[in-house]
């Protein structure tokens, strides 16, 4: 399994992590500024997308998934078998089931002003915050308050569901994908996706294909 390979399309099928997956923590630490290197090239290039200047969505799969369970547990120093399968348990949740796409959506805010620059987030609802195909207009399904989401430290887990016909649109090169995000005080399009995203996106997509017909 290539955990930090900086490459455009996961091998993998999205199936969930286990305990093989998981790197002993001196081994990690020992390469940790080589995965981080990896995973911020991979973000960068696969998996982000920006809604102006505050607003960042980062696009979960298994390989974020992994980097990011890693990380807890090198910071919590977890060995032992049983609470390591607490924390696959809870990350493996955060790997999008079928026909969705994932993502975290990050907020830059004032730290000095933090409840005030949060307060009109809280009130965010899927319809301002939509995935567009062409003509095909998908609203977010806002997942929050769940352990698993706030492990993230993201102000909301978001989902798009996409069925065939929008599967069908991404995959086409002549359709305009993009992201759009419209409060009474924020509003901004991300302009149409990187070829390098709607590839990783759709093979996200495509992962549990390949996994049902396995």
């Amino acid at each position: 399994m290539t955990h930090g390979a900086d490459s455009g399309l996961n091998s993998q099928p999205m199936e969930p992590l286990t305990l093989d997956d998981v790197i002993p923590l001196e081994e990690f630490a020992d390469q940790r500024r080589e995965f981080l290197s990896a995973h911020l090239r991979y973000v960068d290039r696969y998996r982000r997308v920006r809604l102006g200047p505050k607003v960042t969505l980062v696009f979960e799969n298994r390989q974020t998934i992994w980097f990011r369970l890693q990380e807890v547990l090198r910071l919590a120093r977890l060995t032992d078998p049983h609470l390591v399968r607490q924390e696959l348990e809870l990350f493996n949740r955060l790997i999008p089931p079928r026909d969705r796409l994932q993502a975290s959506l990050l907020i830059q805010v004032d730290e000095s002003r933090l409840l005030e620059e949060l307060a009109p987030w809280r009130e965010l609802h899927g319809e301002q915050l939509t995935l567009h195909l062409g003509g095909i207009r998908c609203p977010a399904n806002l997942l929050t308050c769940r352990p698993e989401d706030q492990c993230l430290g993201a102000a909301h887990l978001v989902q798009f569901v996409l069925d065939d016909t929008a599967q069908f649109a991404l995959q086409q090169r002549s359709v305009g994908v993009h992201f759009c995000i419209d409060l009474p005080d924020y509003r901004h399009d991300s302009g149409p996706l990187s070829d390098d995203v709607r590839r990783s996106l759709l093979d996200d997509l495509r992962s549990h294909s390949r996994e049902s017909a396995a």
